[in-house]
């Protein structure tokens, strides 16, 4: 067996919630962690995770330079490119690495030293981890950090509404309709409570959602965040200084953050959710996380997953030394 170095890979592509993730769990484990952006040439990108021929050729040259030894004692990787390079690790390092794979790989899970697939994946092994979200790295030093960096939104009049836009996906259509009701939840709450918006739009979100949504908004206190020409992304702080949230209904990551906060948390829909989606919303809602226009129920402790993921890794890291399958 070749000796593994004390730390941590977490190996993802460029997307930023697969980056999220892996750090999120990678930075929970308490070793020194090494952040690996990697991106697979075809054909292996085609086939990922499932064509190993080859090895590390999968890589350009300047990429196989940063996926060598010393191998890790552990390595984190989220995505489907990052789960070729996960699987890859368990032989390259002659069982060394705990490889551990977070969402479904779409093959035997078995491949993999842990992998962690969200309950309403329906995966199920020996070695698979069923959160309720997706992982992230929101606690209450990440919340008071995140309300340090932007103490100017304290200033904005309460309750303040946090409102988190994604974007677009296959069965879900954030258009002009989706806007038009969204803006009237919004306006419903700002009638009812007085308060301010602080609204936040990722890359994902579509600019002519955005700039709709601008203008319906106009006249009500807040801030509205679009891209880089507005300045730093406040999103952390409008996680930290929120009162409730309204989140897009597409984005498990970003659902599982604003239920990680600890405020109310609701989402507007306009039309029934593709399946998958659809179970991930109705366990958030089962678990008293995500709530309807009644917000009278005792809100649940924060949805806060990763520390609680991260000590199983560990535990079954020094009680189940990774071997090939």
């Amino acid at each position: 067996m070749l000796r593994a170095a004390a730390e941590c890979w977490a190996i993802t592509d460029e997307a930023a919630g697969n980056q999220r993730q892996a750090l999120a769990l990678a930075g929970a484990l308490g070793l020194p962690v090494r952040h690996l952006v990697l991106e697979p040439r075809a054909p292996w990108s085609w086939l990922a995770p499932r064509l190993l021929a080859g090895g590390r050729l999968a890589l350009p040259p300047a990429q196989r330079e940063l996926f060598a030894p010393p191998w890790p004692r552990v390595a984190v990787g989220c995505g489907r490119a990052a789960a070729l390079f996960t699987r890859l690790l368990r032989p390259l390092s002659g069982g060394a690495c705990h490889t551990v794979q977070i969402l479904d790989p779409r093959i035997d899970p078995a491949h993999w030293g842990t992998v962690v697939a969200p309950r309403h994946d329906g995966l199920h092994g020996a070695n698979v981890l069923t959160p309720l979200g997706s992982l992230h790295p929101i606690d209450e030093a990440w919340l008071a950090d995140a309300r340090q960096a932007f103490a100017w939104l304290e200033s904005l009049p309460r309750p303040r509404t946090g409102v988190l836009l994604g974007g677009p996906r296959k069965g879900i259509a954030l258009d002009a309709r989706y806007a038009e009701a969204l803006e009237r939840r919004l306006r419903t709450l700002h009638q009812r409570d007085g308060g301010s918006l602080m609204v936040v739009a990722s890359r994902r979100t579509p600019a002519a959602l955005s700039e709709l949504l601008r203008g319906q908004l106009d006249g009500i206190p807040g801030v509205f965040w679009r891209d880089a020409a507005d300045g730093p992304n406040p999103y952390p702080g409008v996680l930290g200084w929120a009162d409730r949230l309204v989140v897009t209904p597409d984005s498990v990551n970003m659902l599982s953050e604003a239920c990680g906060v600890g405020c109310p948390v609701e989402t507007v829909l306009t039309a029934p959710l593709p399946p998958r989606i659809a179970r991930f919303h109705h366990a958030l809602r089962e678990a008293g996380y995500l709530r309807g226009e009644d917000t009278t129920a005792v809100a649940p402790p924060p949805l806060r997953e990763t520390a609680m993921l991260a000590a199983q890794v560990r535990q079954r890291m020094a009680i189940a030394p990774d071997t090939q399958p």
